[in-house]
């Protein structure tokens, strides 16, 4: 049996330490632990749960990764393409991919006897996942989009539907522009309320039928204006992007959702960076308190150590035995940070106490996102990295002397 491992329990475990400045330190130092868990594991839980619930929102809306002509501008109008795509409908080159959809853009004003708005008429087909837009609808239901009919049903969202004052079974006509710049109208009826806390996709994006498209575009139902992406794993939009790019005719672009929304996408990596920052800090913090525990139990303990000195033992041993201890201090204050912190997160993952401004944040409560393996890297990480920090402090028992240390008082 190892001696110092042995023998730093039996003195972490025993009561000869109860009521006196020890033991307050001793308490002061797994507090500081507990709370730097609990923190560490709230800032990583909402923190990746934020940042993976944004992503997952803009690309689930809008497609993970979009396919569309080389030569398109930043037009709302879709460019003309063929449906005829060896990707298409389904993406075999790559198994990671496991959606793919038509869809074709066109702007227009919506008129009612009130007000207007500016919007986009996304055309999608009988193709479009309706099962993932589901996450969206706030009220009614989907369009059934069908092949032999054009159908006038369409999607708005909620802030669109407030401002013109529109609802569920409403109607109101819409005003294109075609090329020839004679404007044209069609009239639509709300089928479904949507609301995806995105500004992008509130302000101006309204759903129905794509055969409403083709026939404002004179499109024939082999042409439509971009194709639409779902892969499996959010997180590997970006490596699969570049894989698509090399298996499409080199006038097709691919672009990640990622892209096309950089500045959001360079806000949600923020999340990241202060994920980072905090959980060092809370370590430097953990590390600073177990330091200061480790040097009162060495000054608290200076006889013992002459003895155990004066019995053989080693420098290194006995070194390692005040770590093993401050180890087995440190372990109440880690169990209980994480019954604490783990009991938080899990009451917000289920009951949503914590809600957010969705202007603000792209979503309305606070998301949770729990990870067995980067809870139990935690831990391990506090605690391998609290061992080797002790080194240091450690060192001062070299420099204790038996003589010295049993007269020490």
């Amino acid at each position: 049996m190892n001696f110092s491992w042995w023998f730093s329990k039996k003195i972490a475990l025993g009561k000869n330490t109860k009521n006196n400045l020890s033991s307050i330190i001793i308490r002061i130092g797994q507090v500081a632990v507990a709370l730097g868990i609990i923190v560490s594991l709230v800032t990583i839980s909402t923190g990746v749960g934020a940042r993976k619930a944004i992503k997952s929102k803009l690309a689930d809306f809008n497609g993970h990764i979009t396919i569309k002509n080389y030569n398109s501008n930043n037009s709302l109008n879709s460019d003309s393409l063929s449906i005829n795509q060896a990707f298409y409908p389904t993406f075999k080159q790559i198994p990671e991919i496991e959606h793919v959809q038509a869809i074709a853009n066109k702007s227009g004003v919506i008129r009612t006897a009130e007000n207007f708005s500016g919007v986009v008429f996304k055309g999608v087909g009988t193709d479009y996942d309706t099962v993932r837009f589901q996450n969206f609808l706030v009220k009614g239901s989907f369009p059934k989009i069908n092949k032999d009919s054009i159908l006038n049903d369409v999607v708005l969202s909620q802030k669109i539907a407030d401002e013109l004052k529109l609802d569920i079974d409403s109607s109101f006509v819409m005003y294109f522009i075609r090329d020839e710049s004679k404007p044209v109208y069609r009239r639509f009826n709300v089928k479904g309320i949507y609301k995806s806390d995105i500004k992008n996709f509130d302000d101006i994006v309204m759903l129905g039928d794509i055969k409403q498209v083709q026939n404002l575009n004179k499109w024939d139902s082999t042409t439509v204006g971009s194709f639409e992406l779902f892969v499996k794993d959010v997180e590997d939009i970006e490596k699969i992007s570049a894989e698509v790019a090399k298996n499409i005719p080199y006038n097709l672009l691919s672009e990640g959702a990622s892209d096309s929304f950089a500045q959001i996408n360079e806000w949600i990596t923020i999340f990241d960076k202060n994920i980072v920052i905090i959980v060092v800090i809370m370590l430097f913090v953990v590390i600073i308190n177990m330091v200061m525990v480790l040097l009162i139990l060495i000054l608290e303990r200076t006889q013992s150590i002459g003895l155990l000195k004066a019995f053989g033992a080693t420098n290194w041993k006995v070194r390692t035995l005040f770590i093993y201890y401050a180890i087995f201090i440190m372990l109440p204050g880690l169990i209980a940070g994480n019954v604490i912190g783990l009991g938080l997160l899990l009451i917000q993952k289920y009951f949503k106490i914590i809600k957010l401004p969705a202007e603000n944040y792209y979503i309305s409560v606070a998301p949770v996102y729990l990870d067995i393996p980067t809870i139990v890297l935690l831990n391990a990480g506090a605690i391998i990295i609290c061992a080797i920090v002790l080194l240091l402090p450690s060192y001062m028992i070299s420099k204790i002397t038996p003589a010295k240390a049993i007269n020490f008082r």
